[in-house]
Formats: C-alpha cells, sequence, structure tokens
C-alpha cells in the first residue's frame, strides 16, 4: 500500500497546489476539476483565434503566428498533463481500494488455509502492489521525458527562427547597405578629382612675358 501511495503522490505533481492537497486528502472532486479544465482549454481556443486574426493585420504574420501557436501549444500541454494525473490518481485510488479489499479478506484467516496458500496470498497481494507502483513510476518517468524532450525541440525551433529573422532582417538591409557603400565610393571619387584638379591649378606653369618693343631706327628719328 506505501507503494500505491507513492504512485500516487508523483502523479500529483501535474496538479496545482489546491488540487494536490485535496486530492491527497482523498476528497478531490475529479469532476469538477475536468470541468475547470475544458472551461481553461475553450478560453485557449478562443484567445488563440483571436491573435491568429490580430496576427493577419501584422506586418510580420508568419511570426506572430508561430508564437501564438506555441503559447497555445504549451498551456495545452499544460492541461493534458493536469487530466492524466486525474485519471492516474483516481485508477490508483480505484486500485488501493481493491487492494484494501483484498488485505481485508486475507486478514480474515479462515481455518483451512494453510500457512502455505497464506503465503502465496501475501506474495501475490504484493506483486499486484509493485506491479501497480512500477506503471504509475513509469507513467510519471514518460512524461517527464516527454516535457524535456518537448522543451529541447521548442529551444532548436526559437533558434532556428532567430536565425531565419536575422537572415531576412541581413537581406532587407543588404540593398540599403550597397547604396550606402557606393554613395560613399562616388563621394571619396568626386573628393579625389576635386583635389587633383586644385593640385593641377596650383602646380600649372604660368606665361612667359612679353617682349620689349624694338629700339627706334635712325631714319625715323625728327630732324634738327
Amino acid at each position: 500500500m506505501k507503494k500505491i501511495v507513492l504512485a500516487m503522490l508523483m502523479a500529483l505533481g501535474s496538479l496545482p497546489l489546491w488540487a494536490q492537497s485535496n486530492a491527497a486528502a482523498g476528497n478531490a472532486n475529479f469532476e469538477a476539476e475536468r470541468s475547470r479544465l475544458a472551461a481553461e482549454r475553450a478560453a485557449i481556443d478562443a484567445r488563440f483565434e483571436k491573435e491568429r486574426a490580430a496576427c493577419y493585420q501584422k506586418f510580420a504574420v508568419e511570426d506572430c503566428l508561430r508564437d501564438s501557436r506555441k503559447r497555445r501549444r504549451v498551456e495545452t500541454d499544460h492541461i493534458k498533463r493536469q487530466e492524466t494525473a486525474i485519471n492516474d490518481i483516481e485508477r490508483q485510488r480505484r486500485g488501493a481500494a481493491e487492494l484494501e479489499k483484498l488485505d481485508q479478506k486475507a486478514a480474515t484467516r479462515r481455518p483451512q488455509d494453510t500457512p502455505e496458500k497464506q503465503e502465496e496470498a501475501k506474495k501475490a497481494q504484493q506483486d499486484r502492489e509493485q506491479r501497480a507502483a512500477d506503471h504509475a513510476a513509469s507513467r510519471a518517468a514518460t512524461a517527464a521525458e516527454a516535457d524535456e524532450r518537448r522543451r529541447q525541440l521548442e529551444a532548436k525551433q526559437k533558434a532556428h527562427a532567430d536565425e531565419q529573422a536575422k537572415a531576412a532582417q541581413r537581406r532587407a538591409e543588404a540593398p540599403a547597405a550597397v547604396e550606402r557603400f557606393e554613395s560613399k565610393q562616388q563621394k571619396a571619387a568626386e573628393h579625389r578629382a576635386s583635389r587633383e584638379r586644385q593640385n593641377a591649378e596650383r602646380t600649372k606653369p604660368r606665361g612667359a612675358p612679353l617682349p620689349p618693343p624694338p629700339p627706334a631706327s635712325p631714319a625715323s628719328a625728327p630732324g634738327r
């Protein structure tokens, strides 16, 4: 019986704290819990539809839809884990009740039962308890492994999405970067040409001076 109780406590880990205390005390209303989870699932679906409609009004539609689907999946998985925990607790509680009946039956030893038969009945009961505990532990371990695989997958998907977003940003910025580079190169070429013209003006040789006028001949001198 102790193993059954331990298995039930392991399954309780997926429930909210107040539901854990009620279930551990044996007074949980599982139908109310299922109704609450169904209402939460409906609220998640309704919010997803609103977010989906809002995403189509944005520029990055796919990024918005991917984030919305991720939130919906995480919240839905949390509800599924709670539903699985409730089912496990109910099943284990029924098994514990059956084992309790067997305990009571074994406690009322009939005179015709030999010690060997009593030992066989005790061994069979222990085997049933062990199988039930192993089954619950296996389900808890499987759920934990599934959660870890989901977290790893989501981390890989996020890294891939971030890389895709960065690549898209680089592609979007590439034409502007090329235009800025070409403009910078053109300005640099114009600046070099202007400096070359200025240097050419400063080093240009000046023109030769005009020759002096020739001296006047005697024939053209005025008479005395």
